[in-house]
């Protein structure tokens, strides 16, 4: 097997059995709601920090397969992860989606993530695996904002 087509069977599992998927309570989370007008995509991220760290992130939505299963994979990748760390990761990941090389450090810190790699090459997707990581940047930068 190689890359791409394991890389293709993480962002499939995680499609067909999304992590993190499904927002009842709010309270004490920061929630961001962003949709993708060019494809459809309709992404709501929350996110709980309790002391500077990610201690939850769950995400609901719906849209094409690399827009949710990049969410479920962001949820896993960012959980536990201080606040500063959960930044890097995020530009990382953003950094890989527009085509630049990324060191092995950086990759091997995205886990998972790295499966959407092969994005890059798709300019009209890159929105779609995004999406859901704008969302949760946005959401930490207003805890931070409001010192949370």
């Amino acid at each position: 097997m190689n890359l791409e087509e394991l890389y293709r069977q993480v962002i499939m599992d995680h499609y067909k059995n999304p992590r993190n998927k499904g927002i009842s309570d709010v309270d004490g989370y920061r929630l961001v709601h962003l949709h993708n007008p060019s494809c459809g995509d309709d992404m709501r991220v929350i996110v709980k920090v309790e002391s500077g760290i990610i201690t939850d992130v769950r995400q609901d939505g719906t849209g094409c397969s690399i827009c949710c299963s990049s969410a479920s994979v962001m949820s896993e990748a960012l959980k536990g992860k201080t606040v500063e760390e959960a930044n890097k990761l995020i530009n990382y990941f953003y950094q890989m989606i527009q085509g630049n090389k990324l060191d092995e450090d950086k990759e091997e810190a995205l886990g998972e993530a790295i499966a959407y790699k092969g994005v890059s090459q798709f300019p009209a997707r890159i929105k779609c695996a995004t999406l859901a990581w704008k969302a949760c940047e946005q959401a930490l930068k207003e805890v931070e904002e409001n010192n949370e």
